[in-house]
């Protein structure tokens, strides 16, 4: 019983993988680090996977909420964007907002349970963002976690409010408000996002959402400040809102459900590679390329003669949970010369990621750039060649490119034809030891002990940056229920937050303060720090 009494934390992300993981890790950072009763609210059939990645001794209470894709015409037991075709991605965004009614239902019952406080904090995903109106009915302060980093999605965000190729002839154009991105090029645009016309149903959809983040009354994004200045100074410049930096926050290996078997097999195969000899090649859990880059990319292991563990799905246009075939997508015997040279290791479909990134053999990562696998490599110190196919990734790239220096491109979007030789070039740019090569890994070096200083107490117990974030974030909760009174039915009095409270932003400490209209200003410490107790 007295676990009810904690502070309680409603945690509501989208239904994909790469939005899932990191609000996975974030509420068990919450739960074992700050204390705090986290319930997680997601369809049946992800909460059942999630399950599995939960530690024995966590108390994460999860919540279903019904979801039949046949309601929204999508295939049958369609829960996540894994098992969904790339044309169907947005019938299922679209369908989400059918979520609405059921989510205030839920929140009303946990409003109104007899033992216990209303939540502290609805936590929703940058697609949920018509959560606020929700839960300032009910009083409750709600913040958006973007799993993305600022750059990338202050380019996205930029684009697609604004749709500035559409206004000119040019294939390059600057976006603007964000100037400071300079030049984006037409070939860094999903299909979508260049057929926007701002009347389609996709335009509509992604300015009602984004246009929803004004509404909340903070955001978080799963990065450092260090890493990613210029893309958190656009949404504290546009939005208005407190936006705290609190990443990266990684799920451990531990809390990863995997196949024990495909673990054991990579490992013990990196065992046997030298230091800095391997690349690795994964395009995530939901992209692919087309079958004409997969012949070429294995054409281009082979002539450069590196060591690879290569994911393999199946080519665009394949179901991708369906068996790869070999003698149908690779060229003729590669699979068996790899074999007997000991060269490559093929892995169908998944494989245990952060223990090989962290392994030192693995010497660069050829990636699509998803920002979670961004922060896996980059929290090991492993270069990176992007290729990014989807969403906010070529932005990520664009970032990690011309802005850290960690990476460099070698394809643009899941339909560009790249040949076998501008592959191996750019694979012996970034593996060979050579004066490209040294300075990407010197440099991914440099960023991967940024990230760690980023996310550490040291020895006097100073809150660094994305440490002191969070605490930011809590306290400012905190402070929102302090000024809100609620009535025993979960209404709230009548008392108008919005006119009796102005959010103020330190431009020195980029601490958040919080002014009533008597000018008293308010700040309620949590004494449990975001990181485990210090040394």
């Amino acid at each position: 019983m007295a676990e009810n009494y904690k502070d309680r934390i409603v945690m509501i992300p989208f239904m994909a993988q790469g939005h899932i993981i990191p609000f996975l890790a974030l509420a068990l950072q919450l739960e074992q680090r700050k204390n705090y009763c986290i319930t997680f609210v997601n369809t049946p059939l992800n909460i059942k996977k999630l399950k599995l990645s939960l530690p024995h001794n966590s108390s994460i209470h999860f919540l279903e909420f019904p979801f039949n894709s046949l309601d929204y015409g999508l295939p049958p037991n369609i829960e996540n964007t894994d098992s969904l075709p790339y044309s169907l991605i947005l019938t299922f965004l679209e369908s989400s907002l059918a979520l609405k009614p059921t989510f205030k239902k839920l929140i009303s019952a946990l409003v109104q349970e007899p033992y216990g406080k209303p939540p502290l904090c609805i936590m929703t995903d940058m697609f949920f963002s018509w959560c606020a109106e929700i839960a300032h009915e009910f009083g409750i302060f709600h913040s958006i976690f973007c799993a993305g980093g600022g750059y990338g999605f202050a380019c996205f965000y930029s684009l697609w409010l604004n749709l500035p190729h559409n206004n000119t002839d040019s294939e390059e154009f600057i976006l603007p408000d964000f100037p400071e991105a300079s030049k984006i090029h037409v070939t860094q645009m999903t299909d979508f996002l260049r057929a926007a016309t701002g009347k389609d149903s996709c335009s509509i959809f992604q300015k009602n959402m984004l246009l929803g983040w004004l509404n909340a009354d903070g955001i978080l994004f799963n990065t450092a400040e260090e890493l990613d200045k210029l893309g958190l100074m656009y949404f504290r410049r546009k939005i208005g809102k407190p936006v705290w930096s609190i990443g990266p926050v990684l799920l451990s290996s531990a809390n990863r459900a995997k196949a024990a078997n495909t673990a054991e097999v990579c490992k013990k195969w990196l065992d046997r590679k030298p230091l800095n000899s391997v690349l690795y090649i994964c395009f995530g859990s939901q992209n692919t390329i087309t079958a004409s880059n997969i012949m070429q990319l294995a054409k281009a292991l082979e002539a450069s003669g590196k060591n690879f563990i290569w994911v393999v799905r199946p080519p665009l246009g394949f179901d991708l949970n369906s068996e790869f075939q070999e003698k149908e997508w690779f060229p003729e015997g590669f699979e068996e010369r790899i074999r007997s040279s000991g060269k490559g290791l093929l892995v169908q479909k998944w494989a245990p990621q952060m223990e090989i990134l962290s392994h030192k053999s693995v010497s660069a990562f050829l990636s699509q750039c998803g920002w979670n696998s961004v922060l896996e490599a980059l929290s090991c110190g492993v270069p990176i060649i992007g290729w990014p196919l989807a969403a906010e990734q070529f932005y990520n790239v664009k970032l990690l490119e011309e802005e850290i220096g960690v990476c460099v491109e070698v394809g643009r979007g899941k339909t560009c034809e790249v040949g076998h030789q501008v592959i191996e070039t750019k694979i012996e740019l970034v593996m060979n030891e050579e004066q490209k090569g040294r300075e990407l890994r010197r440099k991914a070096c440099e960023i991967r002990d940024v990230i760690k200083e980023a996310i550490k107490w040291d020895e006097g117990f100073f809150r660094v940056t994305s440490v002191k974030a969070m605490d930011e974030f809590l306290d400012s909760a905190l402070l929102m229920r302090r000024k809100i009174k609620m009535c025993p039915n979960g209404e709230v009095q009548s008392q108008n937050l919005e006119k009796n409270r102005t959010k103020v932003l330190n431009p020195n400490s980029k601490e958040m303060v919080v002014e009533s209209s008597n000018n008293e200003k308010a700040r309620e410490t949590n004494n449990i720090g975001w990181n485990d107790n210090p040394p």
